[in-house]
């Protein structure tokens, strides 16, 4: 059976299941968990996630976990909470100043220009709006984009009743704003993960999924599998954490962290696929809706408690925006923001700012034993000629060297205590710390340097402050750099 053939059929086995059974629920449903049937399963059920260092994320929330308040209150709310994002419902009252009024396409210039001041003075950011009828004709979705760039939403989150996406494709290119499909369950469209998948695969890339990790547990599905199969595809999260599988009397929505969601892991596989947007909590309990507030503050703070790069800054990313390169060779970059050193020797060197104090994180990978490589802690002065090299430190990376000249090694100064580097082409991990003149090195979580800083070998000095830079030495052993993370100290 083809793939396609799959998606039918199993589309009607659980709609002939919801039919037939109506409201009765599974006495187990944690053992009916369905599989997507790829490899996408076979992946889920032997990633390694907890060693996953999760990137920070940005937090936002769905309008309709404040359902019970007006959007007025909700962005003071908000604020309150330090959320600095919000995706808008249709429906949800605007505020006590204008009595029946509902934040949707058909406000007035009047209110809409309430709503922009009320944003404006939260500080919170409409990025969103949806689930919002798009309708089937270019009129009736005009009037859906016309408002999202007259408001400055980015994504319209929707479930589009046509399966020709080709209105779609036209409209997203004209305006630039994003149209991502959401997942109600069963008997909804696009219940399933694969039928999202086979809607937006090969489309426009501002054509994607807004990925409701709870809806999938309501529908039986392992939202882990989900967030793989949609992987480069993923424009909105709506991350839920519930007490089970299912909707079985009893099981319902949970703070992050506290329910069977495996939230940490779709963290992790968040960051693997290096998602960029917003992590939007949408609260629906029904006995608890009427404060939300505790359950996401629980939430805020799971996160943080998993999050590895909290307090840090990533610096690197694809468009190379405030860096420089100085010399010959170059790096290329891929839309995963994996850089890859080409031509040499020269420098690709952080112009945005110059270090004192620093924690630098990055992950690296030798395409051969030969690749020769490093990273430049405090480079003094813009680059203008190879004199940088005599005044900062250079952490080598080559593993085919020895005692000074070896990965993890201050170049030419100081020995590493130990040989910690992964096999030829296995992702290492680097963590640098330079406070004053102390240096300290992690190499695969294993201290490797622990040295108070002194000039020696072609290093005639160094400063306190300086530049970070990653060395590019040649073509046929070109080393590869990814997550760039810096904390200042």
């Amino acid at each position: 059976m083809n793939r396609q053939s799959y998606v039918i059929f199993i589309s009607i086995v659980v709609l002939f299941g919801f039919l037939t059974t109506g409201h009765a629920q599974p006495q187990s449903p944690a053992a009916q968990i369905r599989h997507i049937p790829s490899e996408q399963q076979k992946y889920v059920a032997t990633a390694n996630y907890t060693d996953v260092r999760i990137k920070k994320f940005r937090f936002a929330s769905e309008a309709y976990t404040f359902r019970k308040f007006t959007f007025a209150e909700t962005l003071l709310k908000l604020k309150e909470l330090g959320v600095g994002a919000v995706e808008a419902y249709p429906g949800q009252a605007l505020s006590a100043d204008f009595p029946g009024a509902r934040f949707d396409q058909n406000m007035t210039p009047e209110q809409v220009a309430k709503v922009k001041e009320w944003l404006k003075a939260s500080g919170v950011t409409l990025y969103g709006y949806g689930v919002v009828d798009i309708g089937r004709t270019e009129e009736s979705m005009r009037k859906i984009f016309d408002f999202a760039r007259n408001m400055g939403i980015r994504i319209i989150v929707c479930e589009p009743a046509d399966d020709d996406f080709t209105l779609l494709e036209k409209l997203v290119k004209e305006y630039n704003i994003k149209i991502a499909i959401h997942n109600h369950p069963a008997p909804s469209k696009y219940n399933l993960p694969e039928t999202v998948f086979n809607h937006v695969d090969g489309k426009d890339p501002r054509i994607g999924s807004c990925a409701d990790s709870g809806h999938w547990m309501r529908g039986m599905n392992d939202p882990r599998e989900a967030f793989k199969l949609l992987e480069g595809r993923i424009l909105d999260v709506h991350l839920k954490d519930r007490s089970d599988f299912g909707t079985a009397k009893g099981v319902d929505d949970t703070p992050w962290g506290a329910g069977k969601g495996t939230i940490r892991d779709l963290l992790a596989e968040l960051t693997l696929q290096d998602y960029d947007g917003y992590l939007t909590m949408e609260y629906e309990n029904q006995a608890e809706v009427g404060d939300p507030m505790p359950a996401f503050r629980k939430s805020i703070d799971f996160v943080k408690s998993v999050t590895y790069y909290e307090g840090y800054e990533r610096i690197f990313r694809p468009n190379k925006q405030g860096w420089n390169h100085y010399g010959p060779g170059y790096f290329e970059v891929d839309e995963k923001g994996i850089l890859k050193g080409q031509g040499g020797m020269g420098l690709l060197w952080y112009s945005a700012k110059k270090y004192k104090d620093f924690i630098l994180e990055c992950d690296f990978k030798c395409s051969t034993k030969e690749t020769n490589s490093g990273i430049f802690l405090r480079v003094p002065d813009v680059p203008t000629s190879d004199d940088y090299i005599y005044h900062s430190f250079e952490i080598q990376i080559y593993d085919a060297g020895k005692d000074i000249h070896v990965t993890g090694a201050a170049y030419d100064v100081q020995a590493p205590l130990m040989n910690a580097f992964l096999p030829t082409g296995e992702w290492n991990h680097f963590k640098l710390e330079f406070r004053g003149r102390h240096l300290k090195i992690e190499l695969n979580g294993k201290l490797i340097m622990d040295w108070d800083a002194k000039p020696g070998g072609k290093v005639k000095d160094y400063a306190l402050e300086g530049y970070i830079g990653f060395q590019n030495h040649d073509s046929a052993s070109p080393p590869y750099f990814r997550n760039i993370y810096v904390k200042e100290l």
